[in-house]
């Protein structure tokens, strides 16, 4: 079933932060602020493998590297626009209104927060994007199912700390990898014959640390303002592939 992965990963992303809610009222404030330190370190070290991984080639020479100058373009490029158009501000408004929501209006000071971190903790990264074309081309929802698995520790952990709004963060995430998997039969094509999934895992993974730094230094960089640097990859990949 086409799209199977990413209802299975939207119920643990529900499950887990039920999970975290439940338990919130029984963990200690300085351990939960711990706990999220904790979590940084962990975040910053999956960014930084998976970047380290996209970005290192090993020959028979010795180990290259790749894609520094394509990631670095993508990076500014990709702020700039995020700036002028303020990604991070509108996401902590979409946050506000939900809380405001009748349903949530008991939630926390922390509830926007909540949203916005986790929706960019488990929307970001290689596995939302490889798993969502792969269930969408009919090649299995493992990806999915395994960054379900991810998810469901992860969000578990920030609603122990940062309460409901983290629940919320599956529906942003729900309709960016189902699009992507509706999308998945259109977009196969225009890639192969590219390196676009491979320097879109490598932008994303740098953006993963990002956010392992906000988690550990209580936020510092805007990382929803980054988010257009997804899209450097892409325009880049497209245009050699049509000049070739």
């Amino acid at each position: 079933m086409i799209g199977l992965g990413t209802i299975i990963n939207v119920l643990a992303i529900i499950g887990g932060s039920a999970i975290g809610m439940a338990a919130q009222k029984g963990i200690p404030e300085h351990l939960q602020k711990s706990v999220m330190k904790v979590l940084g370190i962990s975040t910053m070290f999956i960014g930084l493998s998976g970047t380290l991984a996209e970005m290192l080639v090993i020959t028979e020479e010795g180990i290259s590297t790749r894609g520094i100058m394509l990631m670095i373009v993508s990076l500014v490029i990709g702020t700039f626009v995020g700036e002028l158009i303020r990604i991070e501000d509108r996401l902590e408004a979409l946050g506000d209104k939900m809380k405001n929501l009748k349903l949530f209006r008991s939630a926390s000071a922390t509830f926007t927060e909540g949203f916005v971190t986790a929706t960019l903790v488990v929307s970001i990264g290689a596995m939302a994007i490889i798993g969502s074309f792969n269930d969408g081309l009919g090649l299995g929802p493992e990806v999915l199912i395994t960054k379900s698995i991810l998810d469901f520790v992860s969000t578990m952990i920030f609603a122990s700390t940062l309460g409901v709004g983290v629940l919320c963060s599956c529906v942003p995430m729900g309709i960016y990898q189902g699009l992507l998997t509706v999308l998945a039969q259109f977009l196969k094509p225009l890639f192969d014959g590219t390196n676009i999934v491979s320097d879109l895992s490598l932008v994303g993974s740098v953006l993963i640390f990002a956010i392992g730094i906000n988690l550990f230094a209580s936020k510092s960089v805007k990382v929803g303002n980054m988010l257009p640097a997804l899209l450097i990859p892409v325009v880049y990949g497209l245009t050699m592939k049509w000049i070739a």
